[in-house]
């Protein structure tokens, strides 16, 4: 008996031991409960709503927000084939109808093509019919929507899945929109779920925001969502000017000049051929020289804005009919040769130089 005693005493020990050692470890790796990552609640829907697909990127192809066009795809542009493998080659659509500004634009898909919605799947559309009753499920042009376009995820992200004892059973890793949504869609499916932290979210500047906690992280995507033009319209030359600055102006000025007209369009009225031969040079000092032949006028000019919103006021005396204060819509400058468009409701003006 006594030496029975000892050893339940010993075992007894162990197993106040062992269990100490299991509940701290149990601790290590419990989900904290402020952190845990729920179906249905506000950060998850607004996760959902970021990493949703946008569908507005082609909306020179499709004109709807909603959905996309699964490329490659091949087009018509105005009687031009093209095949367009990737986003880049929206340029190759948008050249070819900056030709003209006074022709009837056409654009006409080959079928069947895929079509990607809101939630990744996906749908083949085999006519223009069937593309048009899919897109009348989306938002108008600029009418509000779910997608949140003004901040985005920087992927790889990784989440931790517990089961019903909180012990971490797997390592989920998210490396792109397409699988945060499923994975969003899915958390009804897991017992508990969280996020590993810390990520990086990206913002529309272009700058990034490091967050830590599910609250910080809602705060985030809570004060992105209204901070940008998310492009919600059907204008595919209306963002050419994202990132423009009067500085580019400044620039190309500098280095550039006997800048002719390369459109001018005023009322319906082709201008164009009027001022073949005039060389405009757009002075640092914010004045302008025009020259044609042996005659001289003389103007001013004046930049102001950012972006989509930059205006350029031109003023020569003698010369109507460039003046006014018109709206920057791109500047585009390669090797041997730049351009800039000008646009005023319906009218148009653009230079070229080849500096």
């Amino acid at each position: 008996m006594k030496t029975i005693q000892p050893l339940l005493f010993l075992l007894l020990g162990l197993l106040i031991i062992f269990t100490s050692c299991r509940s701290e470890n149990d601790l290590s790796i419990d989900p904290p409960t402020e952190q845990a990552l729920t179906a249905n609640s506000a950060v998850a829907i607004l996760m959902m709503k970021t990493a949703s697909n946008d569908g507005s990127s082609d909306n020179i192809i499709d004109s709807a927000n909603c959905l996309s066009v699964q490329l490659p795809v091949t087009i018509t542009v105005n009687g031009t084939t093209l095949i367009i493998n990737n986003e880049d080659d929206y340029q190759e659509i948008e050249d070819i109808i900056d030709l003209f500004n006074d022709d009837i634009d056409s654009i006409v898909l080959s079928y069947p093509i895929v079509v990607v919605l809101e939630d990744y799947s996906t749908v083949t559309v085999n006519s223009d019919t069937e593309l048009a009753a899919l897109a009348s499920n989306c938002a108008g042009e600029n009418d509000f929507d779910d997608d949140i376009e003004c901040i985005d995820f920087q992927y790889p992200i990784t989440a931790s899945v517990f089961n019903i004892n909180n012990d971490v059973i797997n390592t989920l890793t998210i490396n792109n929109d397409n699988d945060m949504y499923n994975f969003i869609d899915d958390l009804d499916q897991f017992t508990a779920v969280t996020i590993n932290f810390p990520i990086v979210l990206l913002l529309a500047d272009g700058t990034t925001q490091n967050v830590s906690t599910i609250q910080e992280l809602e705060n985030a995507i809570e004060a992105a969502e209204d901070t940008c033009d998310e492009d919600d319209d059907y204008d595919y030359d209306d963002d050419d000017c994202d990132f423009c600055t009067t500085n580019d102006l400044d620039n190309i000025f500098a280095t550039c000049t006997d800048w002719e007209v390369s459109e001018l369009e005023r009322n319906d009225n082709d201008l164009t051929d009027t001022y073949n031969g005039y060389l405009f040079t757009f002075n640092n000092d914010g004045t302008i020289t025009v020259v044609q032949g042996a005659t001289t006028w003389s103007g001013t000019w004046t930049a102001l804005g950012t972006g989509n919103n930059i205006t350029l006021t031109i003023s020569v005396n003698g010369l109507p009919d460039f003046n006014n204060t018109w709206n920057l819509v791109e500047i585009e400058q390669e090797p041997g040769e730049a351009d800039f468009d000008l646009r005023l409701g319906e009218d148009s003006l653009s230079f070229l130089s080849g500096c």
